[in-house]
């Protein structure tokens, strides 16, 4: 069994700074890519960054320049550095992973959703 926990939301005014982070657990043998999604009030879910277990990475073209994605292999935890946020961030942010478990098996799995306000 393997859990992804999101934490670091919250509430922030524009301009400021947040970091996310996404802890996982469980019968990890290998963690692959790993990602950042978004989804506001009546949107659609939307990709903000990936990063491949190289450590390559891809960001959306809203984000580029003041999102910043990172992992740590040895923690099995992955990072969004968020910031010069502004308002059209708000929206809860997922972690989602593709992960190879200790039976060989290999499926993607989703946090739970961190919140993310930004004031104006």
């Amino acid at each position: 069994q393997v859990q992804l926990v999101e934490s670091g939301g919250g509430l922030v005014q524009a301009g400021g700074s947040l970091r996310l982070s996404c802890a996982a657990s469980g019968n990890i043998f290998r963690i692959n890519d790993m990602g950042w999604y978004r989804q506001a009030p009546g949107k659609q879910r939307e990709l903000v960054a990936a990063i491949t277990s190289g450590g390559g990475t891809d960001y959306a073209d809203s984000v580029k320049g003041r999102f910043i994605i990172s992992r740590d292999n040895a923690k099995n935890t992955g990072y969004l550095q968020m910031n010069s946020l502004k308002p059209e961030d708000t929206a809860v942010y997922y972690c989602n992973a593709r992960i190879t478990t200790t039976r060989s098996l290999v499926s993607y799995y989703w946090g739970q959703g961190t919140q993310v306000t930004v004031s104006s």
